[in-house]
């Protein structure tokens, strides 16, 4: 004879409450996905491709003129705005990282790292004579790859970079950011060498492959920093930036660029802009 439960069980497992109805609910394929819980590999209507791209372009607008004049008047009100960010991304992460049992470890590693990117950032503007030439060639070369991967992601497509971490990203777009960001220092360098009469191949190469290279570590960032999304469940970190997430959405390539141009510029002396 069934349960005195049974009715109850039956009604939670119709209306998704329960554990079992929560787990049923879950099993369920959403609207527009794979039934088997794969992503997507056919093509996009060409406007979805594109659906995000007014929002990243009015939050550009306001975002590139309030980064760019900080930089160029360092001092208090770079370090006022270094902190502000930096206080914003170690909030995002430690909210974040509350979801699991164990969340301290991960916390205290994360907001680490945070800081010691604010203290490179600090560190390489202040610079007396290279270090507005210094934060603004890794804002450019930051800039130039994200746009170059967004739009060569969009517009040839085709194969995944890592499916499993971030289906969105294709090798596609890998390659447009390098190539973007290798173009910014082709051209900061060729127009500094044309200004002072020192137009010199060895060192627009140089810049174009210290671009390059810094391109790359950004888009490792972007992809751990999607990686650690997927762990948390989460699609974006936050909501502050519209058609961006939150900081660490927005951030997450300067993350990893920083401590590597800081010790590079310790490394080389004049900083990251090798054309001087």
């Amino acid at each position: 004879m069934p349960s005195r439960s049974s009715p109850r069980r039956w009604r939670s497992l119709r209306s998704g409450n329960g554990a079992s109805g929560r787990a049923l609910r879950s099993r369920a394929p959403r609207p527009g996905a794979s039934p088997t819980g794969a992503p997507s590999t056919g093509p996009r209507p060409s406007g979805a491709r594109w659906t995000d791209l007014r929002l990243r372009l009015l939050s550009a607008l306001v975002l590139a003129p309030l980064a760019l004049a900080a930089i160029w008047c360092g001092g208090t009100v770079f370090l006022a705005v270094i902190v502000a960010a930096a206080a914003g991304l170690a909030i995002e992460w430690v909210a974040l990282c509350r979801i699991f049992p164990a969340w301290r470890l991960s916390a205290a590693s994360g907001v680490a790292w945070i800081l010691l990117a604010a203290g490179c950032v600090v560190w390489l503007r202040t610079d007396p004579v290279a270090g507005r030439a210094n934060v603004g060639f890794l804002v450019l070369v930051i800039w130039s790859s994200d746009v170059g991967a967004y739009l060569a992601g969009r517009v040839i497509g085709g194969p995944r970079l890592a499916p499993a971490i971030s289906p969105g990203k294709t090798w596609s777009g890998a390659v447009g950011g390098l190539v973007g960001a290798a173009c910014i220092g082709l051209a900061v360098a060729g127009l500094h060498g044309w200004r002072h009469g020192t137009l010199d191949t060895l060192g627009i190469t140089r810049a174009m492959a210290v671009a390059a290279v810094l391109s790359v570590l950004g888009q490792a960032g972007d992809l751990a920093e999607s990686w650690a999304k997927r762990c948390f469940g989460v699609k974006d970190s936050g909501r502050l930036i519209p058609g961006h997430g939150g900081l660490l959405d927005r951030l997450d390539a300067a993350l990893a660029v920083l401590p590597a141009a800081a010790l590079l510029a310790y490394a080389l002396g004049p900083g990251v802009v090798l054309w001087r």
